[in-house]
């Protein structure tokens, strides 16, 4: 299945690094980058998102929320997020095994993790910017950037 702009983001409901439950649905109202990466620690990852907490102002400004899902167990992502100081949640797929992936179209299957899947929610839960690369190709985030800036101002 492959989502594309202005389709429903599929809801999800997943532990964090501390294993409190975070779901779509209880984001909505504001928009949400959903960012998938294949695995903690690993170095385009931990790249990809030490970018983007070094620039996590360009999202939290403009009031959009962050969330970063693995197929990790949470005790991998709890030790990821503390080394790397990571200022936004870090979510585990882990069981059932990668479903949110599947739901958004970046489950890789031989390999048993997401592949580099980018998703802008806007505070309907429409998807407003989608974007997929493969596990060795690194995303560019202008992209990223671009999509929040062209959301409506909120009020």
């Amino acid at each position: 299945m492959t989502l594309t702009v202005g389709d429903a983001a599929p809801e999800f409901s997943l532990p964090d690094q501390d294993k409190q439950v975070v779901s779509l649905s209880g984001l909505r109202g504001a928009p949400v980058l959903v960012v998938f990466y294949p695995f903690a620690f690993s170095g385009i990852c931990t790249g990809e998102l030490c970018q983007l907490r070094d620039e996590l102002a360009t999202y939290t400004d403009a009031g959009v929320q962050v969330v970063a899902i693995s197929t990790d167990p949470t005790f991998s992502l709890k030790a990821f997020r503390a080394e790397q100081g990571f200022g936004f949640p870090l979510l585990s797929d882990f069981w059932p095994h990668g479903e949110t992936a599947q739901a958004y179209g970046v489950f890789n299957e031989r390999a048993g993790m997401p592949l580099r899947g980018t998703f802008l929610v806007d505070a309907e839960g429409t998807l407003v910017f989608a974007e997929v690369n493969q596990p060795g190709d690194a995303r560019a985030q202008s992209g990223w950037k671009d999509a929040v800036a062209g959301l409506p101002a909120t009020a």
